[in-house]
C-alpha cells in the first residue's frame, strides 16, 4: 500500500486499517514465536505500513487543526 492510496481515505477508514494492521502484526509475531512463520519479510512490511498509516493520520489531524 502506498501513501497516496492512504491519503485518499477518510480518518475513520485509516483507523480501521490501523486496527487490522496491528492485528496482523500480532498474528505474525505469534507465528514467529511458534516457528510457523512462512514469510518473515511480511513482518517488516506490516510494521512499515503501520508507521505509514500513523503518519497520514497525523498529517490529516494537523491539517484539520489549522
Amino acid at each position: 500500500m502506498n501513501a497516496q492510496e492512504l491519503r485518499d481515505k477518510t480518518p475513520d477508514q485509516l483507523r480501521d486499517e490501523l486496527v487490522n494492521l496491528k492485528k496482523e502484526a500480532f498474528n505474525l509475531r505469534f507465528q514467529a514465536a511458534t516457528g510457523a512463520l512462512e514469510n518473515p519479510a511480511r513482518m517488516r512490511q506490516v510494521r512499515r505500513d503501520v508507521a505509514r498509516v500513523n503518519t497520514i493520520l497525523n498529517e490529516k489531524a494537523r491539517a484539520a487543526a489549522e
